[in-house]
């Protein structure tokens, strides 16, 4: 029992900074910054695999499976925002040749 309460402690603390250090960013850094945050919770999954194997009690299965769903949509979500991101920044050839016609 007391091993659970120090990871729900751990989990809301993390939350807590987390929301934090998000808050204080401009929105007009997000975007690039999604990148970096596919590290982050790239880590955060891995921690779930290995807190995963020695889980013993239902709500720290509820906790990992929270805890790989909301990671997974943020790599996922992370690399489909820096794909558009990178879009925007390549050159269309064709729109050159048309608009010097």
């Amino acid at each position: 029992m007391p091993t659970l309460v120090v990871s729900i402690t751990l989990f809301v603390l993390a939350l807590l900074i987390g929301i934090e250090v998000i808050g204080k960013v401009p929105a007009t850094l997000h975007t690039p910054l999604m990148s970096g945050a596919n590290s982050i919770h790239g880590i955060v999954i891995v921690g779930v695999v290995i807190v995963a194997a020695e889980a013993n009690s239902p709500l720290a299965y509820v906790f990992i499976f929270l805890a790989a769903v909301l990671g997974t949509m943020n790599v996922v979500g992370g690399y489909v925002v820096t794909d558009r991101m990178l879009e925007m920044f390549k050159s269309n050839k064709n729109e050159k040749k048309e608009a010097n016609k």
